[in-house]
């Protein structure tokens, strides 16, 4: 690869690390082609980006990023998983398919400014997908003032009832 290239790549990387909401490393080390295919066709399907660089271009790339903090994990052989929309997406698929290929080992990652560990990265793929969550928030968003008309509504048919029973009290006298 020409100078030019690299130059170009780490370019590229650079904004694309800029860009992502979440970047985790892998270590493909024993996998075969077939898998690595089948990998990438899986991350693919969830808007994932899988790149394989050398390393050394990924350090340059990872100059003035959030992925500086984590380029000691740019050892060995390393695949850089990108997601720019589902933070969550990536963690799901590479903890499922670490389940079921035990030569993948997923090293680190970093969202927001954070390292995530390999527990970070578990924790990140238990969660309920990004629908779901979005549900749950506007459940509770729907019910804050939905439960504030209940208690106003309460304190005026309480008022009113006194009220009533004032009324009815004066009448019987």
């Amino acid at each position: 690869m020409k100078l030019d290239e690299k130059k170009h790549l780490v370019e590229d990387l650079k904004d694309k690390f800029l860009k992502s909401k979440v970047l985790i490393v892998v270590d493909y080390k024993g996998l075969d082609v077939a898998t690595m295919n089948e990998l990438r066709k899986r991350l693919r399907e969830a808007a994932v980006e899988c790149k394989v660089v050398k390393n050394t271009l990924l350090i340059r790339a990872s100059d003035q990023t959030d992925a500086e903090m984590i380029k000691d994990a740019f050892k060995g052989p390393s695949a850089v998983t990108l997601s720019y929309d589902d933070p969550v997406a990536p963690a799901k698929i590479l903890v499922e398919f670490a389940k079921e290929h035990k030569k993948i080992e997923i090293k680190k990652g970093v969202m927001g400014g954070k390292v995530l560990e390999l527990s970070d990265i578990k924790a990140l793929a238990d969660l309920p997908p990004r629908e779901v969550l979005i549900g749950k928030v506007l459940f509770v968003m729907n019910g804050v003032p939905t439960s504030i008309v209940l208690v106003l509504s309460d304190i005026t048919r309480k008022m009113l009832n006194v009220l009533q029973a004032i009324k009815n009290q004066k009448e019987a006298a």
